[in-house]
C-alpha cells in the first residue's frame, strides 16, 4: 500500500503542477491580450494623432511659404522706395541748384533795375 500511496502522491503533485502551470499559461494569455489590445489602442491614438500632427505641418509649410513670399514683397518694396528717394534726392539737387540760379538772376535783374532800391 505504501508504493500506491506513493502513486497517488505523484500523480496528485503531477496534476496539480498541471494545473498550475495551465493557470500560469491563462494568465499569461490574458496578460498577453491585455497588452496586444493595450497597444493597438495606442497605436490607433497615434495615427489619429499622426494625422493633425501632418495637417499642422502643411499649415506650417504653407505659412512659411507665405512669410517668404511677403519677405521678398518686403524686400521688393524697400528696394523701390530706395530708388524712389534716391530720385527724389536727385531732383531735389537739380532743383536746389536750379533755385539758387533763378536766385542769382533774379539778384541781377534787381542790380540792373533803376527802379528797385540799391542798399549801399
Amino acid at each position: 500500500m505504501a508504493t500506491n500511496n506513493v502513486v497517488w502522491i505523484v500523480i496528485a503533485v503531477v496534476a496539480a503542477l498541471i494545473v498550475i502551470a495551465a493557470l500560469v499559461w491563462v494568465g499569461r494569455n490574458r496578460q498577453m491580450s491585455r497588452r496586444t489590445a493595450q497597444a493597438d489602442e495606442i497605436r490607433e491614438e497615434v495615427r489619429q494623432e499622426n494625422v493633425k500632427v501632418q495637417r499642422r505641418e502643411a499649415l506650417a509649410d504653407e505659412t512659411a511659404a507665405k512669410a517668404r513670399a511677403a519677405q521678398a514683397e518686403a524686400e521688393a518694396k524697400a528696394a523701390e522706395a530706395a530708388r524712389l528717394e534716391e530720385n527724389a534726392a536727385k531732383h531735389r539737387d537739380v532743383a536746389s541748384t536750379r533755385r539758387e540760379e533763378l536766385d542769382e538772376k533774379w539778384s541781377e535783374a534787381d542790380s540792373l533795375d533803376p527802379r528797385v532800391e540799391h542798399k549801399t
